[in-house]
């Protein structure tokens, strides 16, 4: 397993409650040390006119993470549950939940530790896999083998996408539309009467006041928060000004007045920023991983075979499984994703919808690209990437 946040978390403890061993590797010192470190998060429904796939997912994430919520943390020591009024596309009043999703990744991995099926592996961050005897070979920066096993999770957010690229050994295609995304929330000290008896959303979510017992320094253990903004293509985790000043403009605009953001207190706000990573259609990466030069190899066979290629025939890295691009919606979808996999690599049917299940599958970007592809040779790296 590669990533602690809170899709290598919520995979872990799906696997080892299921029986599997685990190894679980992490550059960072501890878990949930990248975007799972934000101080608060919302649980809410993704609310749309007509049903999509993100909305279904949604639905289903948000009751499922709700259940692991109540099951693992008591109220007010890591999430506290609430309503938000939306303001947006999507007006009205919807049940929710704030959360600090360190909690719930630390309380996963206490629960897969308890298994004495867990290893936590820090401070080592995986940079390549190699093949070798039905063997994965995980290896760092200098090609030291970190760890060997049959099976891998690439569960890393943004971290997963150079491994991918690698294991697909084609150059010329670009199977993996995974794209980093910015996030700053500017937050403080909540003091006096909050501003609102609800979180409000719009452009940005406002939580007029979130407590946490358990809240890890530096942030006020009582709080408020807004954010977070979305910038598209930075990778950096600077807190600005001039983020900050977006936010305050976000905050204006849901309450229609100059007034709210000087109420919240003179101090400078505090600021936290992150990198989500998100897929092209904003969908998650939830599935065993294809390969792509014998799909390549495939569509470069003489006949009239390419639109007759189902994206459950796209074939598969023995061994090789993703849950990423999560993007903003972690909270909600880490581990109903993480339970569905682990269903699917014991082999045991699916409870999601066979629709839902295609809509996240990691192949269907390479699978649509390969049919549009002219009819080609395969190349030297094609045909290597066969022998995986």
């Amino acid at each position: 397993m590669i990533g602690a946040g809170l899709a290598g978390a919520a995979m872990a403890q799906c696997l080892s409650t299921r029986g599997w061993r685990v190894d679980l590797f992490d550059a960072a010192s501890g878990p949930a040390q990248a975007a799972s470190a934000l101080p608060v998060g919302m649980l809410s429904p993704h609310v749309t006119r007509a049903p999509t796939p993100l909305s279904e997912l949604s639905a289903l994430g948000v009751d499922h993470t709700r259940a692991e919520l109540q099951r693992l943390l008591p109220p007010g020591r890591g999430w506290q549950a609430c309503e938000v009024d939306n303001w947006g596309h999507d007006p009205g009043r919807w049940p929710a939940a704030l959360v600090r999703p360190s909690a719930l990744v630390q309380a996963w991995l206490d629960e897969a530790q308890a298994t004495g099926r867990l290893t936590c592996h820090w401070n080592s961050p995986v940079h390549a896999l190699q093949a070798r005897d039905g063997l994965w070979c995980l290896q760092d920066a200098a090609q030291q083998t970190l760890g060997e096993a049959p099976t891998v999770v690439l569960a890393a957010a943004l971290g997963s996408a150079a491994l991918l690229q690698a294991l697909s050994g084609a150059s010329d295609w670009r199977p993996w539309p995974l794209h980093p995304v910015k996030g700053q929330m500017s937050l403080g000290p909540q003091q006096g009467k909050p501003l609102a008896p609800r979180p409000q959303r719009n452009n940005g979510v406002f939580v007029p006041r979130y407590e946490d017992a358990d809240m890890p320094a530096p942030w006020p253990q009582r709080l408020w928060s807004m954010g977070s903004t979305y910038d598209r293509g930075h990778a950096n985790t600077e807190v600005t000004e001039e983020a900050h000043a977006r936010n305050a403009e976000s905050l204006r605009l849901i309450f229609s007045t100059h007034e709210a953001a000087p109420a919240l207190g003179d101090a400078p706000w505090q600021g936290w920023a992150g990198v989500r990573c998100a897929s092209l259609d904003r969908l998650p990466m939830a599935g065993a991983v294809p390969n792509v030069g014998a799909l390549q190899a495939h569509m470069a066979r003489p006949g009239a075979h390419r639109t007759r290629l189902d994206l459950s025939q796209v074939p598969r890295l023995s061994g090789v499984y993703a849950l990423t691009a999560l993007g903003s919606r972690g909270l909600t979808l880490a581990h109903w994703c993480a339970q569905q996999l682990a269903l699917q690599m014991d082999d045991q049917t699916k409870h999601a919808p066979h629709d839902l299940w295609r809509c996240v599958d990691p192949a269907r970007f390479v699978w649509k690209q390969s049919r549009r592809q002219e009819t080609h040779k395969p190349t030297s790296a094609s045909v290597a990437s066969t022998k995986l």
